[in-house]
């Protein structure tokens, strides 16, 4: 099964596809976190995405598609993955039924307010990609993942100015994939305000599990 996580930045897309890839046995595949690991490396192509990132715009499709397409080939893929991050446009969403189907599409959706107070509180372990909030989901020592114990990371792009930027982008060149995956009969709407398990129930139902 090939799930899409739509959603504007914030709404728990990441936090819910690590649940659903526990649950489900598939990867969570982040196109985001493929795009701040070549950003991560001093190259031509890195401080160009890096700039992307950090202004909260959208990275050059071909270059997405390019990395999305090496991930899904890989083998724990063969019976599915879930993806967080990708399509975010019309155009993106065409390119990746050329390289792979989609059976349903997860729309998570929370009011603005609630996604700004996620975003700039969210912390992010840079080395195994848990997600921490400083105050819906703090992580035992303050500052430090549980697992690794590393210092916990506050990106560039959660912060207020670029939210805020990132919701714009959102609004519109994102909001349009409703109505594409709508007509396609693959769109089930799931309401993101409330904690992590009740949506991740939600969406459990929504699939029939």
């Amino acid at each position: 099964m090939n799930i899409v996580m739509l959603g504007a930045p914030g709404v728990g897309k990441g936090t819910i596809a690590q649940m659903l890839e526990k649950k489900l046995g598939i990867p969570h595949i982040s196109t985001g976190d493929i795009l701040r690991e070549i950003a991560s490396k001093k190259t031509k192509l890195g401080e160009k995405i890096k700039k992307y990132l950090n202004s909260g715009k959208l990275a050059p499709k071909r270059i997405v598609i390019r990395s999305l397409k090496e991930r899904i080939n890989k083998k724990d893929c063969d019976n599915g993955f879930i993806l967080d991050g990708f399509p975010r446009t019309k155009s993106q969403a065409k390119a990746l039924g050329k390289i792979a189907d989609t059976n349903v599409v997860f729309d998570l959706h929370a009011s603005e307010k609630a996604i700004i107070q996620r975003l700039s509180g969210r912390r992010i372990c840079m080395k195994c990609r848990a997600i921490y909030h400083i105050k819906n989901m703090p992580p035992k020592r303050k500052g430090f993942c549980d697992k690794c114990k590393v210092k916990l990371a506050h990106r560039a792009d959660d912060k207020p100015k670029a939210i805020k930027k990132r919701l714009k982008v959102y609004k519109r060149k994102t909001e349009p994939l409703i109505k594409y995956y709508i007509k396609r009969k693959l769109l089930k709407r799931i309401n993101a305000k409330g904690n992590p398990q009740d949506i991740f129930k939600n969406c459990l139902k929504a699939l029939g599990e």
